[in-house]
C-alpha cells in the first residue's frame, strides 16, 4: 500500500525512496538486486523527474488495500511453490487516488502488486519479523 501513497507537499522523493527502500531485505544469494527493487518502484510511475514534475501541481497519492491473496490462493504459487519454508508471495489489489491542486477532480483506480517476504522459520529471515524481498508492479511479473 506504502509504494502507491505519497504526498509531494510533505515529503521529497528522495524521503519516499528511501523510507520504501528500508523495507527491502537483499538475500545471501543475490537473486533480488536492487535494481529490481529500482526498475519496479519507478514501475509506479515515479521517478526522481517525475516527482519534481508532480511537486508543482502539489500532487499527492493515496492507497487502500482491497484484496490479498496468498501462496496457495495464487495459481502460480501452486505450480512453483517458495524454494524455501518461509518465503510468502501475495498478490495484492490496491486502490489508488491521485490528486493535485491542478486539476478539478481525482483519479482512481486498481492495481495489482506482487510482493515476496521473507520470514521465519528461514534462516535468512529476521529471528522476530518478516522482510520485504521483492516486489513487483509491472504486469509480467505479477503472481496471480
Amino acid at each position: 500500500m506504502a509504494l502507491h501513497t505519497w504526498d509531494t507537499r510533505t515529503s521529497g522523493y528522495t524521503e519516499i525512496y528511501a523510507r520504501v527502500r528500508g523495507w527491502w531485505m537483499v538475500l545471501a544469494d543475490g537473486s533480488n538486486p536492487l535494481s529490481v527493487y529500482t526498475a519496479q518502484f519507478e514501475g509506479t510511475g515515479i521517478d526522481a523527474a517525475a516527482f519534481a514534475q508532480l511537486t508543482s501541481r502539489q500532487a499527492q497519492r493515496s492507497s487502500n488495500v482491497m484484496q490479498t491473496k496468498c501462496d496457495a490462493e495464487l495459481a502460480n504459487y501452486v505450480e512453483h511453490p517458495a524454494p524455501w519454508e518461509g518465503l510468502h508471495v501475495c498478490t495484492v489489489t490496491v486502490s489508488v487516488t491521485d490528486r493535485s491542486t491542478s486539476d478539478t477532480g481525482s483519479a482512481t483506480y486498481a492495481v495489482p502488486v506482487s510482493v515476496v517476504a521473507n520470514c521465519p522459520p528461514a534462516a535468512s529471515a529476521p529471528g522476530d519479523r518478516c522482510a520485504l524481498v521483492a516486489f513487483y508492479t509491472d504486469a509480467s511479473r505479477i503472481v496471480y
